[in-house]
């Protein structure tokens, strides 16, 4: 059974910085499933998502939350699945405190990061680890590389025609 990514927000107002996560997903053709649970608001929620995860064919957890963000940290203390903390920006800090949250677990309790705000690369990584054992994931990844390079080669094309129009 090919794997899925699970994806657990904080808030529903989280689903904007969220949803280039889910065009990426989509664009890999991943199996995922958006739900909201509060590490604060609904404990016993986020709990049991991470807890029946593996059992309902998830592979990996996205968790993205913004403040104190301790969502990530509550999925990874009830699951061995690798987690993928998303900081989300809000408050003074701007998701700084988010990042920190997740970038400082405690020994014992891993929680993979990415920057905050970036949920295509949350999306990225998550697919990576489902990649290491989907060779149709792998190849999908190596498809999206090959379209990147290309679409920096046609980048600096450009740049070249316009700076040799440039006189001196």
């Amino acid at each position: 059974m090919s794997r899925r990514v699970l994806i657990v927000m904080a808030s529903d107002s989280d689903l904007e910085a969220m949803t280039p996560a889910v065009r990426l997903l989509k664009e890999l053709k991943i199996e995922h499933e958006v739900r909201v649970a509060s590490a604060y608001r609904s404990p016993d929620r986020a709990i049991s998502l991470a807890r029946t995860a593996r059992a309902e064919g998830f592979g990996v957890l996205i968790a993205a939350s913004g403040g104190a963000a301790h969502l990530a940290g509550v999925l990874a203390a009830q699951t061995t699945l690798p987690v993928v903390a998303l900081p989300i920006a809000v408050g003074a800090l701007a998701g700084y405190e988010a990042l920190l949250s997740a970038a400082q677990m405690p020994s014992g309790v891993p929680v993979a990061s990415v920057g905050v705000g970036a949920a295509r690369n949350a999306a990225l990584f998550a697919a990576q680890i489902l990649g290491a054992s989907d060779e149709g994931i792998a190849a999908a990844l190596e498809t999206l590389r090959s379209k990147q390079e290309a679409a920096v080669l046609e980048a600096d094309a450009r740049v070249k025609t316009k700076l040799e129009a440039v006189r001196p």
